[in-house]
């Protein structure tokens, strides 16, 4: 196990003190298990697709746009300029 030092303000470091002695646990313990909690990827991050983000606006465009808007060169002209 490889040694991480840091610098913490004196209220947090008294926080972490008196709930290491509250857990009966090492301040190295309850950090770890702090950074594992803090670090550990969401299930929604991991399995949300676009469409999951984006749902409630599919179709929320009500004007009259062509069907080959997003495939036909000529409506992409000037785009990313």
């Amino acid at each position: 196990m490889s040694t991480l030092s840091l610098k913490l303000p004196d209220s947090l470091l008294l926080r972490l003190d008196q709930e290491s002695r509250a857990r009966q646990l090492s301040k190295s313990a309850l950090v770890r298990s702090a950074l594992e909690r803090e670090l550990q990827p969401s299930k929604s991050a991991r399995t949300a697709t676009c469409y999951d983000l984006a749902h409630d606006l599919a179709g929320s465009i009500r004007k009259k746009l062509p069907k080959d808007l997003a495939t036909n060169p000529k409506h992409m002209k000037g785009i990313g300029r």
